[in-house]
């Protein structure tokens, strides 16, 4: 076996990250609706050579700031490739941005825990199943966790050092400044935020302020700022102010308010999602939390429960929810459970008696049992057929979740965690490559691109393609910039005006589409029909395909 010190655990995490983030980068269309509009913002950057404005298409992207874009560009100049229609470039910065914030994990736990401890957290932050995900899209949350991660280390650092009169390294504060710097350039106030709720939480708890002089407030700001001011003044002239106008009154404060874009949940909401976002680890999610209690005079473990109780706190007020927002604790929630269960194998800690630790389990179990389900029924339920591929990952559930389940009933949490990481590698590594890309019916835009694709070759022109009812940012992505989103009715004067046009048209908006043809006397053919499941709105839909016609329409 090896150490938990020096080189070898980093080579350990490698592995494992690389064994779950990059199965499915290259093989998974776009996901709609986030992932595309970064990623078609970002190309549509790079032909620009415009590297301060964000635009989608003609529109202005007014919300988030530069820097997942500046990531984004820079690893599709470094791949080799230009702005094409291949996601996997875009991708990139989010699968390092997740494998960086494993390091980190285990680099700050190592100093506030112990390397065992920091191993087993940071191999549990990487199976995590959130991360998973958003280790996969070409969006902002892999990369703020890394930043999320390199800040809050820095400040546990400072916190937990052992004289906390004596002046720190000088690089504590200048990675914690510089993290707080580009979390802004990601993602505005959440990494600032999630900082200072951290040092709220620990002044409320301590009464006490000196291990803050350390931190250098007035020579940290002033670092951050050089890093945000030069784009923050580029872009406020390039767009007369309209930016930051922007960001904050149609994208912070909607945020603040109210649901925005129908996402509004209870507080609650990532407490009710835990036991699944956080799989495998929420299987020790009552042992964690009775540990993280009785050892909270332990300046780790209170550095820990302040990083993690205020931001979940503000998280779960904040009316507008989505899943990955909760993502930046879970680093500080790993490390807890893994201190926890270290506790359980030293005889430190008792493993809980009481009735409702086996009902974590059972809900952990069954949560296994659903996500494994769900990769087998989802390809039956929209494909009609059974995929071959599901079996290798159904088979490694069926093997390892009871096996995990019943190194538990024997009281032994670190085997029954190695097991789960194995599992989560096998199930989702199989399932991200083999299995979610190879789902026909749900990747609609791929369909669409292939069949214009199809009709391009054969009929040897370049097609002007627009889209009527259905105008996902997967279909700009996969298209071209060039691609019109447009009503029934403007569908029908493209044809009219354009002998090259092509529409496409989803079957809510075939009825006007057919009216406005007839009442404009433009005649159209029918040449095509694409039908699959549009997972953004949950429906089936019906998309056909029109050109213009060289018989005149009857009146």
């Amino acid at each position: 076996m090896f150490r938990s010190d020096g080189f070898m655990p980093y080579v350990v995490l490698l592995a494992l990250c690389a064994s779950l983030y990059l199965p499915g980068i290259a093989a998974i269309p776009p996901i709609d609706r986030d992932e595309a509009r970064f990623a078609q913002a970002t190309r549509q950057m790079i032909d620009s050579h415009d590297y301060v404005r964000i635009r989608f298409q003609d529109e202005p992207r007014n919300k988030k700031p530069i820097g997942i874009y500046w990531l984004q560009a820079a690893a599709v100049s470094m791949s080799g490739g230009s702005a094409e229609t291949a996601i996997w470039p875009y991708r990139l910065p989010s699968c390092l941005g997740a494998t960086l914030a494993v390091l980190l994990t285990f680099a700050a736990g190592r100093r506030l825990f112990d390397s065992r401890r920091a191993l087993l957290g940071a191999g549990l932050l990487a199976a995590s199943l959130l991360l998973i995900v958003e280790a996969h899209q070409a969006t902002t949350d892999a990369a703020l966790l890394a930043a999320a991660l390199a800040a809050q280390g820095a400040l546990g650092l400072l916190y937990c050092r052992p004289n906390p009169v004596q002046p720190p390294p000088l690089w504590i504060p200048i990675v914690f400044w510089a993290a707080q710097g580009v979390g802004i350039l990601l993602k505005g106030p959440i990494v600032p935020a999630i900082s200072a709720l951290t040092i709220a939480g620990l002044l409320a708890a301590d009464r006490n302020a000196a291990w803050l002089k350390g931190i250098r407030p007035v020579a940290g700001i002033i670092l951050a700022t050089l890093i945000v001011s030069p784009w923050a003044i580029a872009v406020n002239r390039a767009t007369g102010g309209a930016f930051f106008h922007d960001a904050v009154t149609e994208d912070l404060l909607p945020k603040l308010i109210s649901g925005q874009e129908s996402h509004g949940f209870v507080p609650g909401y990532y407490l009710l999602l835990l036991p699944l976002t956080f799989w495998p680890a929420s299987a020790f999610i009552g042992l964690t939390l009775q540990n993280a209690w009785e050892n909270r005079l332990s300046r780790s473990v209170r550095f820990c429960l302040a990083w993690i109780v205020p931001s979940w706190i503000m998280f779960e007020l904040v009316p507008t929810k989505l899943p990955h927002y909760i993502l930046p604790v879970y680093p500080a929630l790993a490390l807890l459970t893994a201190n926890a269960i270290f506790a359980v194998r030293e005889g430190v800690q008792a493993w809980p008696r009481y009735w409702p630790s086996w009902l974590v389990t059972i809900i952990w179990a069954a949560t296994g049992v659903t996500i494994i389900g769900a990769i087998i029924t989802i390809p039956w339920y929209l494909d009609g057929a059974f995929c071959p591929a599901a079996v290798a990952p159904a088979a490694a559930a069926v093997i390892f979740i009871p096996l995990a389940v019943w190194m538990l009933t024997r009281e032994r949490p670190v085997h029954s965690t190695i097991i789960m990481i194995v599992a989560t590698v096998l199930i989702f590594g199989l399932t991200l490559q083999q299995v979610f890309p190879n789902i026909r019916s749900l990747w609609l835009s791929r369909m669409v691109a292939g069949t214009v694709r199809e009709l391009t070759s054969l009929q040897d022109r370049q097609f002007m393609v627009a889209s009527a009812g259905y105008q996902e940012p997967s279909l700009v992505f996969a298209l071209g910039p060039e691609t019109q989103l447009v009503s029934a009715g403007e569908a029908v004067s493209l044809l009219a005006e354009h002998p090259d046009a092509l529409v496409i048209v989803d079957n809510k908006s075939e009825e006007e589409f057919q009216k406005s043809a007839a009442e404009a006397g433009v005649s159209v053919r029918h040449i095509g029909v694409i039908r699959g499941f549009h997972y953004t709105k949950g429906r089936w839909i019906t998309l056909r395909l029109y050109v213009p016609s060289a018989e005149p329409r009857a009146q």
